[in-house]
């Protein structure tokens, strides 16, 4: 039987762990956590082929800098927690002073937390301004099996949460697209409000929008206020698709003309499509079903792959 010496005990104690399919988010990220494991493990081989634990001492698993960086996870201080439904929060994080994410526009950021000793992570769109200053917000649905949901669902104001990123993106210039559709379910809307506003603050922007937010119920539309205002503006116009609706009559007068009730289908889309101002570039952002059908939809409506994005 061989035995390993306290030495060999020691470096294994020092190698990274891989990561388990929880930790990923499955957002596409660069560097994935996978891609940041390969990195730390080809580090520690170097180090222990040298037999110099120093170097090792680059390794940064998280930051207390308040600087967001893709490679690490940095802790922010959640300064206020606001519940939209009965599933879905609006959370508020510090930023020192007046320093900005510096998000480009659609960008995600990725949320590690811990559940039970199981570690998990999840890619989240800040729905505040990427240019916010001093803070930003993100909106999250828990759901009751979730593992992350479990995690947030006890976060409280004061509680510092840890991030990563930003990753992806929507690569949009002003005046580039004729028209943006946008079609977004549920949490879905996140990265299309940064790009809204990004629009509506810009005067020499012509881009016509059509948002489509797709909701079960009236009273699950999140951000009621903010989208009421974006429809104020002359080239922006939203429509609601209640898929658990089956009336139009009790809904307030100034949503009944832009909303219908049932699913977004293939008829429904081409409605839409055909009621554009101009051929529009399609933006998508759901549920991975979501998305497929509304792919689907789109190709079959003429609408190609170099003419849509999926977040």
């Amino acid at each position: 039987m061989v035995t390993m010496s306290g030495n060999e005990h020691d470096w294994l104690a020092l190698k990274p762990q891989e990561p388990s399919p929880s930790q990923c988010c499955g957002g596409g990220c660069k560097p994935c956590i996978y891609d940041v494991y390969e990195k730390e493990l080809a580090q520690w081989e170097r180090a222990k082929a040298k037999q110099d634990k120093s170097l090792l001492m680059e390794k940064k698993e998280q930051s207390n800098n308040s600087e967001l960086n893709p490679d690490t996870f940095t802790a922010f201080s959640i300064s206020s927690v606001e519940q939209l439904t009965e599933d879905t929060y609006q959370y508020r994080f510090e930023l020192p002073g007046n320093s900005s994410l510096c998000l480009s526009l659609g960008q995600h950021i990725v949320l590690r937390g811990a559940v039970n000793g199981l570690e998990v992570q999840r890619a989240y769109t800040p729905i505040s301004p990427g240019n916010a200053e001093g803070y930003f917000e993100v909106l999250i649905k828990c759901y009751e099996a979730g593992l992350m949901s479990q995690y947030i669902k006890t976060w409280k104001k004061g509680d510092m949460v840890f991030w990563r990123g930003p990753f992806g993106g929507f690569p949009y210039r002003p005046n580039k697209h004729g028209e943006l559709l946008m079609l977004a379910s549920g949490t879905g809307l996140a990265p299309m409000l940064p790009i809204l506003q990004s629009i509506t603050d810009d005067e020499e922007d012509e881009t016509f929008v059509t948002l489509v937010c797709c909701f079960p119920t009236f009273d699950k539309i999140y951000l009621k206020p903010l989208l009421q205002d974006l429809a104020r503006y002359w080239n922006i116009r939203i429509f609601y698709v209640l898929s658990q609706e089956t009336s139009l009559e009790k809904l307030p007068w100034s949503y009944q003309e832009n909303t219908y009730t049932g699913r977004l289908n293939e008829g429904l889309t081409k409605t839409i499509l055909n009621s554009c101002r101009r051929r529009p570039f399609v933006l998508i952002c759901g549920s991975p079903v979501f998305n497929e059908d509304m792919s689907r939809y789109l190709k079959a409506a003429g609408i190609e792959e170099d003419s849509r994005f999926v977040f």
